[in-house]
């Protein structure tokens, strides 16, 4: 069969094209992608191609690089020895944007009956924010202001709810993102830059500042502000990893007020069945159960779905400054592939 895909040849270029598809070998899965996530801030690094030497950035994207990391779709076909899986059935997995897509048994997760691919496009996204909440520590009553409100900054003020804090204060300056925090459980929502926020937040917190502030926007000139917002002994998580860290200033404070910078990455969540809540199945597994119970939310948070025909137009659109409110899905449904 042919499949589409998406692909950067090279930095600052997008095409789709045709490949061929074997079918599955032994202990194998060729799914048919349903939804595939737009992970922006992570993609449009890629797309840019600017690392810091040094940085895993440079050693993960290699040209030409395929892009994505968010998808659900339907089992095409089985391989011999796969046992747990068959045609039919709906999974989710890590895959890039790509029409029809080869996995490992073990890499494409059945899911239940009552989540939906909009909602299962969202796992990688659960998994770092999970990550970046755990490092975090936040401990019942504590206050907590999250920096950037994409999509991972969404599901971050959603886990700072589940974990017990008294006050989440949403920053950002796009009014559309704000309503979605609101809708996640942000008690306090401020239309401002991070450099902007800190007399809000104090007014917040009669002086006392938050114990947690989240720096998850990326941006390497965010973190010498993050870190005012954060009262004494407080702690900073950088969840947005910037492919420039050589860019980034530690800001005032952070020596004075005995500040804690805590870096924290999905990889933090492990495959190993040892490793306890932070296990990729648990935290998974967690997240449809919150979903079941209505404590979490995410398909509504999806703003908008594009045929991956249209990715080179997209991804302009990204990289200038027109995001959705939510999250932006390709939709493999509207795809043109050939048989």
């Amino acid at each position: 069969m042919r499949s589409l895909f998406v692909e950067f040849p090279k930095p600052g270029q997008v095409r789709v094209a045709h490949e061929d598809v074997a079918p599955p070998g032994f202990g194998e899965v060729l799914c048919r992608t349903t939804l595939s996530l737009i992970s922006p801030g992570t993609e449009l690094a890629c797309l840019r191609g600017e690392f810091d030497p040094g940085t895993n950035w440079e050693e993960w994207v290699r040209y030409p690089f395929r892009p994505g990391y968010s998808m659900a779709g339907i089992v095409e076909a089985v391989g011999e020895g796969v046992t747990t899986l068959r045609p039919g059935d709906r999974v989710q997995s890590y895959a890039p944007h790509q029409e029809l897509v080869t996995l490992t048994e073990r890499e494409a997760r059945l899911l239940p009956g009552g989540v939906t691919a909009e909602e299962a496009v969202w796992v990688p996204l659960v998994v770092t924010a999970a990550a970046g909440t755990a490092r975090a520590a936040i401990t019942l009553g504590e206050t907590v202001v999250v920096l950037g409100l994409g999509p991972v900054g969404q599901l971050v003020v959603q886990y700072a709810v589940a974990h017990g804090a008294s006050r989440v204060v949403a920053v950002d300056t796009d009014a559309r993102r704000l309503d979605l925090a609101r809708a996640s459980g942000a008690s306090d929502l401020l239309a401002a830059t991070a450099a902007d926020a800190r007399a809000a937040v104090a007014d917040l917190t009669g002086g006392r500042l938050a114990e947690v502030v989240f720096d998850v926007t990326g941006n390497p000139a965010v973190l010498s502000q993050a870190v005012r917002l954060a009262r004494t002994l407080g702690r900073v998580v950088l969840l947005g990893d910037t492919p420039t860290p050589s860019r980034q200033m530690l800001g005032p404070g952070v020596v004075s007020n005995s500040l804690t910078i805590l870096g924290a990455h999905a990889d933090l969540v492990s495959d190993d069945p040892s490793a306890g809540p932070l296990n990729r199945d648990a935290v998974t597994g967690l997240y449809f159960r919150r979903l079941a119970s209505g404590t979490f939310r995410t398909a509504g948070m999806i703003s908008e779905r594009v045929s991956p025909m249209d990715a080179a137009a997209t991804y302009a659109r990204l990289r200038d400054g027109g995001a959705p409110a939510g999250a932006l899905c390709f939709d493999w449904t509207d795809a043109k592939g050939e048989q």
